[in-house]
């Protein structure tokens, strides 16, 4: 039996996770949250992917006056058939000093959504943000031609 190459190579999230915690920050776990209930059986009504964007838009950046959808913290939006709706999203830098809110404020805008079951917004590292990820609005409203 032949041993890949990169055989005990650190994954890359393992590296982000590990860069991220040499700066301070605390165990990924601790930056997932769950808020809401599961939609009753046989509930017609689920929420859009546009409804999710529009209350996404309604949560900022505290330190940057552009909401986190714009400022392109939002990686990946999956709404469940059954209402619920997973969210992954990052940080502008690992040591943001909102790590452990910023989840709860972002499940909580959309569970607010009718149509809308449980919500669970994990923080990922990788990729890690680059201002490329911002929206063209969130470039002008920052000064960033």
């Amino acid at each position: 039996m032949s041993i890949p190459d990169d055989a005990g190579a650190e994954a890359p999230r393992d590296r982000a996770e590990r860069d991220f915690l040499s700066l301070g920050g605390a165990e990924s776990e601790e930056f997932t949250a769950t808020v809401g209930t599961p939609l009753p059986p046989g509930t017609e009504r689920i929420a859009t992917e546009d409804e999710v964007i529009a209350a996404l838009r309604t949560v900022y950046d505290p330190e940057i006056p552009v909401n986190l959808y714009d400022l392109g913290l939002i990686y990946d939006i999956r709404i469940a058939p059954d209402g619920t709706v997973e969210i992954d999203m990052s940080l502008t830098a690992p040591g943001c000093p909102v790590a452990g809110e910023m989840p709860g404020q972002v499940a909580a805008a959309v569970a607010a959504i009718d149509g809308v079951g449980e919500v669970t917004v994990h923080l990922v590292w990788d990729p890690p943000w680059t201002p490329e990820r911002m929206s063209e609005d969130a470039r002008l409203a920052l000064g960033m031609f």
